[in-house]
C-alpha cells in the first residue's frame, strides 16, 4: 500500500542547548509555569546545562566584586573621597559612582561577549539567555548589568543581598532580579 502523504520533514539545525520555546513565545509567556500560566509547555532549560550552584554563584559574585571594588576604591581615594583613616562616614558619592560605573561596564562587557565575568569563569558558570541557551545579547547584558550595579551607588551591601535572597528563593530558574530583567539565567559552562 502506498502513500499520497510526503516524508517528514527534518528540523532544522539549531542551537545546541535545544530550539527555542514553541511559537516563538517566551518562557515568562503563559504555559511555561512561570508568570501565571497553568503550563504544559516545554522547559526552557530542556536541553541546557544544569543551573548553577548558589555556592559557586556566591564565590563568582564575590570575586566579580572585589575586582570592581578595588579600582572603584582607588578611585575614590585618588579623587579625595577616602580621608586618611575615615571610614566611618562610608563611602564618598564618587566612590558610588565609580563602583556603579565599573561594575556595569563591566559586567555588561563581559557578558555580551562570553556570558562569563571573570568569577563566573573561574567558578565555571555562564550566564544564558532562558530562551535557549545563547550567550546574552547586548540589551539582555545591558539590562542584567543595570539591575545589579547601578543601585550599587547609594545601597551595595544591602542591594546585593536583597539579589543574593531572590537568587536562593526563586523558582524554578533561581534568577535574581537582574536576571529576571534580562531574561537570563546562569548555568554550569559547557
Amino acid at each position: 500500500m502506498t502513500s499520497d502523504q510526503p516524508p517528514p520533514q527534518q528540523p532544522p539545525a539549531g542551537n545546541p542547548f535545544g530550539s527555542p520555546p514553541p511559537g516563538g513565545g517566551s518562557p515568562y509567556d503563559s504555559g511555561y509555569g512561570y508568570g501565571g500560566g497553568t503550563g504544559g509547555g516545554r522547559d526552557p532549560l530542556e536541553g541546557m546545562p544544569p543551573l548553577a550552584a548558589s555556592g559557586k554563584r556566591l564565590l563568582a559574585r564575590i570575586i566579580d566584586v572585589i575586582i570592581v571594588l578595588v579600582p572603584a576604591g582607588l578611585l575614590d581615594w585618588a579623587a579625595g573621597g577616602v580621608q586618611g583613616d575615615d571610614f566611618t562616614a562610608g563611602r564618598s558619592a564618587v566612590g558610588g559612582v565609580f563602583t556603579a560605573v565599573l561594575g556595569f561596564v563591566y559586567e555588561w562587557y563581559m557578558t555580551k561577549s562570553t556570558g562569563q565575568t571573570v568569577g563566573k569563569k573561574l567558578m565555571g558558570l555562564r550566564a544564558a539567555m532562558l530562551s535557549d541557551g545563547s550567550v546574552p545579547t547586548q540589551n539582555a547584558s545591558a539590562a542584567r548589568a543595570a539591575v545589579l550595579w547601578l543601585p550599587a551607588f547609594c545601597c551595595s551591601c544591602f542591594w546585593f543581598l536583597i539579589i543574593g535572597i531572590t537568587v536562593l528563593i526563586d523558582k524554578p530558574y533561581k534568577q535574581g532580579l537582574h536576571e529576571k530583567a534580562a531574561k537570563t539565567v546562569v548555568v554550569t559552562a559547557v
